[in-house]
């Protein structure tokens, strides 16, 4: 019989761009908009993922930000995308430029290498 694995986590940056519906808002409107139709859409169908966002208009006027999800596998990742496409989220207040889905190093769990990393101080 296999050995049992784990999936690995899967991380997602997402390319978006602002659209002139969002801007137009305020940021006390952008807040309740995000947190009234979109925070309770991902809680309610997906569960093991998490966020992160990162501003990038200062550097680029293509995307404007670049959100990072983390999930504990493939489907998790499918249903916050489902989620996602079915909030205002999604080609409404933003526009998704690019998605850049990955594993960890997971070329070292392929061939059975440690990861290989640099730290610098």
């Amino acid at each position: 019989m296999p050995a049992h694995t784990t999936e690995p986590p899967v991380t997602a940056f997402m390319l978006v761009k602002t659209t002139p519906e969002w801007l137009a808002m305020t940021v006390e409107e952008r807040i309740h908009a995000f947190t009234t139709e979109v925070v309770p859409v991902i809680e309610a169908r997906t569960t093991g993922v998490r966020s992160r966002f990162y501003d990038t208009e200062f550097y680029s006027a293509r995307v404007t930000d670049v959100w990072v999800w983390e999930a504990v596998g493939h489907q998790a990742y499918q249903l916050l995308v489902d989620a996602l496409r079915e909030t205002p989220f999604w080609d409404r207040y933003f526009e998704v430029v690019d998605l850049l889905v990955g594993t960890e190093n997971g070329y070292a769990r392929t061939y059975g290498v440690e990861a290989v990393t640099a730290i610098s101080t």
